[in-house]
């Protein structure tokens, strides 16, 4: 059914919407995420449908698989409209009760609340300082279902533009939303978009960057996977206002459920006529083409990524020209993330003025953050910009689990630095977040407590950049190399006097001359952590010791004989069967057989493993 124009789509919005009853029960399931998946939400899901058929309910209640609700730690979840029931962790052998007890007859099923007394989304605590304006949508739609995404007023924001705007003011929008591409850098999206329209070449290209290679970072594969058409919108509206018909996705090849829903949504979006020729008859032509990564961590750089679609090495190129004035194939080409472009509809729908009030002065609207870790509520959360570290950690991530000390959150990925408790308090906004040694990135936010040794956690991302370096410049390539040289001895009880010195240097220089971001940003970690915790690289240099209890080479593992119970469930797990001793008698640890694994202290629920 292809779409002649604005009225075509408001019309069919209308038809869609009317066929449905806004009082008939709807289930909605979490499951068409890949973190919904590994919790066999596709079981939950089959066995709905059975027992939906066995009391022949099929016309009486409407069956909705969505993507990911954020609140990974408790997927998968179940809502239930319109009462707006919010069942979390549901197992299949729960389904049969919701459907005997919430479903016929109307009562609520406590043990599956998230917690008693709480019965919607909106009351979780984890929900309630949230702004889920590019993430809520994730909850209304099948990804597979273009009719969804529509009667939400999906597209509405293209036929605004094409039939409404100029390309001049589209840009002149975006400009005055204040919106900062959400992919690392933080440039100001209008000004990218007006610089790339403004450039001598006649032929333009846009890019949606979702090579998204941050440990634990998954915040653009979340958005692929559960609103794929909100990304074609966005693409949509920056290629006219750009004066582009041509386009690219570039997705990861590890993100096969959201390349699935991507190419279903772009099939969808063909068919009715938002891709393709003469859109809604405006003489507005744009070809979409999905490029899939192998996923090396360097193609976010926007100058490794052209190389990519190109088929040539991922490596990136000095700049200027910047790819806004020779990009791909030598044409220009914006390049914007996925969170960048999601955003777009909703400004063009919305205004600029509206927008602009969320976030603070230079930091305008909602970021996504991947909030994981050592943290009791594992999860996507989508905050407005301004919010403070302590919000996000304890009123949105429930804090640390086992009542431990919170010592430091790493923001922007592997790239990013290692904020202190001290700082608890920061706004986390693009420049906030940079006087501290860190940087907004892609959205990453590792949690860490006070059994995490900073040194360690320097050297396992110099480590992680070092292998993911493309090795095309030297201070990048042989600068992390030796970085994590020193690292390793440190850790490994041979560092020496100086050490510390030597990797402040190492890291100015590798941050001053290296050809890309991701070497210019590199030693954030091994500086921020210097810059907060000088005093654990100095009890790893100085004293051989490891205050944390992790460097293995550092610590040694003894039972405290006040303490130990004999509960012996610290002979059950040790690998070596280094810990001896019967029942409710004192248990021996033989230092010989010991390989610091770690394993009696996690299963110990009395303390009486210490760690010097």
């Amino acid at each position: 059914m292809r779409l002649n124009n604005a009225e075509d789509l408001e019309d069919l919005r209308k038809q869609i919407t009317e066929k449905r009853d806004p009082k008939k029960s709807c289930i909605t399931i979490s499951a068409k995420s890949t973190c919904c998946l590994l919790r066999d939400s596709k079981e939950v899901v089959e066995i709905f449908e059975e027992e939906i058929k066995k009391h022949n309910l099929q016309n009486k209640i409407d069956l909705k698989t969505v993507g990911c609700l954020g609140f990974c730690e408790i997927e998968p979840v179940v809502i239930i409209q319109p009462n707006d029931i919010f069942y979390q962790s549901v197992k299949p052998e729960d389904v049969e009760e919701i459907i005997e007890e919430t479903i016929i007859h109307n009562k609520i099923i406590k043990h599956l609340l998230y917690d008693e007394g709480i019965v919607s989304e909106k009351e979780i605590p984890f929900y309630k300082k949230q702004n889920r304006l590019v993430s809520g949508n994730n909850g209304l739609i099948d990804p597979e279902c273009i009719e969804d995404y529509i009667a939400i007023g999906g597209y509405s924001a293209l036929a605004k533009v094409l039939y409404q705007m100029k390309p001049e003011r589209v840009i002149d929008e975006i400009k005055k939303s204040g919106l900062r591409g959400r992919g690392g850098g933080g440039f100001p999206a209008g000004i990218k978009w007006e610089a790339c329209r403004n450039a001598e070449e006649e032929e333009k290209i846009v890019i949606c960057n979702a090579d998204e290679g941050d440990p634990g970072a998954y915040m653009d594969r979340s958005i692929l996977e559960g609103n794929p058409h909100s990304v074609i919108e966005g693409l949509l509206i920056g290629a006219y206002a750009i004066g582009s018909n041509e386009g690219y996705i570039y997705v990861r090849d590890e993100y096969p459920l959201a390349l699935k829903n991507l190419e279903i949504a772009l099939e969808s979006a063909r068919e009715y006529g938002f891709v393709g020729k003469n859109i809604f008859n405006s003489g507005f032509n744009f070809t979409l083409r999905i490029s899939r990564g192998a996923g090396a961590f360097v193609c976010g750089e926007e100058t490794a990524l052209i190389a990519s679609i190109e088929g040539r090495d991922s490596e990136p190129r000095q700049k200027p020209p910047f790819p806004v004035q020779k990009g791909l194939w030598d044409k220009p080409t914006n390049i914007n993330n996925v969170e960048t472009w999601v955003n777009i509809p909703l400004i063009i729908n919305k205004g600029a003025n509206w927008y602009s009030e969320i976030g603070t002065p230079k930091s305008k609207g909602t970021k996504v953050f991947s909030l994981v870790g050592k943290i009791n509520n594992t999860g996507l959360v989508e905050v407005p910009m301004g919010i403070t570290l302590r919000e996000i950690i304890y009123d949105i991530g429930g804090g640390i689990p086992n009542n431990k000390k919170f010592k430091a959150v790493q923001t922007g990925g592997p790239s990013g630095g290692c904020i202190p408790e001290s700082l608890i308090d920061l706004p986390v906004d693009f420049d906030e977040l940079t006087k501290a040694g860190s940087m907004m990135g892609s959205g990453g936010m590792i949690v860490m407590d006070e059994n995490t040794c900073m040194v360690d956690i320097a050297k396992y991302f110099i480590s992680f950049l070092q292998e993911e370096s493309c090795g095309k410049c030297v201070p990048c390539r042989e600068g992390l190399e030796r970085m994590g040289e020193v690292l390793t001895n440190i850790c490994e009880g041979r560092g020496c006097e100086g050490d510390i010195r030597l990797l402040e240097e190492l890291s100015y220089v590798v941050k001053e001359a290296s050809l890309c971001a991701l070497g210019r940003t590199a030693p954030n970690s091994v500086l921020t952590t210097i810059r907060y915790f000088r005093d654990e690289y100095e009890a790893h240099i100085k004293e051989k010791r490891c205050p944390a209890g992790v460097c293995k080479e550092l610590i040694q593992y003894s039972i405290d004989p006040e303490i130990c119970t004999g509960c012996m469930a610290c002979t059950k797990v040790c690998p070596q069967e280094a810990i001896t001793g019967k029942r409710k008698k004192l248990h021996i640890l033989d230092q010989s057989k010991c390989i610091k694994c770690g394993a009696c202290r996690e299963v110990c629920k009395f303390d009486a493993i210490i760690v010097k």
